[in-house]
């Protein structure tokens, strides 16, 4: 079988070359179309078939070469620039990854190792080093926290905390910072959840009959090594997110000593009476099963604070 430029006429096959050449040497009136080119040190006949794939290419490269940083990436995929590769004669075009980028992915391993659910991207990526330390009223709970670190893995059945505090005193920030020092020393994995909005998730799965994705969810959450319930009566209480939610994660959690974070801005005894009111009326002997378990699973500490997120 012949090649279909076998079978171009003559004068066609001419005139598409003169085309091919026309748009290469147009092409290398780009520094960078030039600075590529000369790197792949390839002769000119075969890369002007590449020419619009090299076109591409310099545009990329040429972001990369001025890019200070990865939130000034002006590529179409941020952080990879699409540069050609020689392979035995031909070229070969492919997304490759810069260096800020696998800097970015090194820092941020760690990132791998939380699961988080509805928490703003600040919580997600807490650290010590960035905690508010001018107001001494907080080193009290940053001392358990550090303590915590250091008695982690060596006692087996360590408690968790459920720090109570004023609005927007920090206190997720501080326990999110403590679970991502975990995760890049040792890898631990953890998972904090913004309460309210993960009972409404879950509530939507079961009305959608997402059995499967419900359950995933739910174990999740449950079998985590660390868990961090973030806001925990601010939800609107009712039997089912109390009895048939709650209730499950801190019995499992403490029957299999998991340690267990719980924030909140009500004291114990207000959250008691929180979870006992529902459609129902009052329900106090299911409300105390909630804080008895809680009591199991955690120790307690208050941090008020000025509110930060002023």
């Amino acid at each position: 079988m012949q090649k279909a430029t076998e079978l171009m006429p003559k004068n066609n096959e001419n005139a598409l070359h003169n085309q091919l050449e026309e748009a290469y040497d147009e092409a290398l009136k780009n520094k960078s179309f030039q600075e590529l080119v000369v790197k792949l040190k390839m002769k000119r006949e075969d890369l002007i078939n590449y020419t619009s794939s090299l076109e591409e290419s310099a545009l990329e490269y040429g972001n990369c070469k001025g890019c200070p940083g990865l939130q000034a990436c002006q590529n179409k995929i941020s952080g990879y620039a699409y540069l050609p590769k020689k392979n035995e004669g031909n070229l070969e075009f492919s997304y490759r990854i810069c260096k800020y980028k696998k800097r970015y992915d090194k820092q941020n391993k760690y990132l791998d190792n939380t699961y988080t659910f509805n928490v703003p991207k600040e919580i997600k990526e807490a650290s010590f080093d960035k905690i508010y330390k001018a107001d001494k009223k907080r080193y009290k709970v940053i001392d358990w926290l550090n303590d915590f670190m250091l008695k982690y893995n060596q006692e087996p059945q360590i408690k968790g905390l459920y720090l109570y505090g004023n609005f927007g005193s920090g206190k997720t920030y501080l326990i999110a910072a403590m679970f991502n020092e975990l995760a890049k020393k040792n890898e631990v994995k953890s998972a904090i959840i913004f309460w309210p909005e993960f009972l409404r998730e879950l509530k939507l799965l079961l009305n959608g009959a997402q059995k499967s994705e419900f359950n995933d969810k739910f174990n999740k959450i449950k079998k985590a090594p660390l868990l961090l319930i973030d806001d925990l009566g601010a939800e609107t209480s009712t039997d089912w997110s109390r009895d048939e939610i709650l209730c499950p994660i801190l019995q499992y959690r403490m029957e299999e000593k998991l340690p267990t974070f719980i924030t909140s801005n009500f004291k114990l005894e207000d959250l008691e009476n929180h979870l006992s009111v529902t459609s129902r009326g009052d329900e106090i002997v299911k409300a105390g099963r909630i804080i008895s378990r809680i009591n199991q699973l955690c120790e307690y500490e208050e941090l008020i604070s000025k509110n930060l997120r002023k």
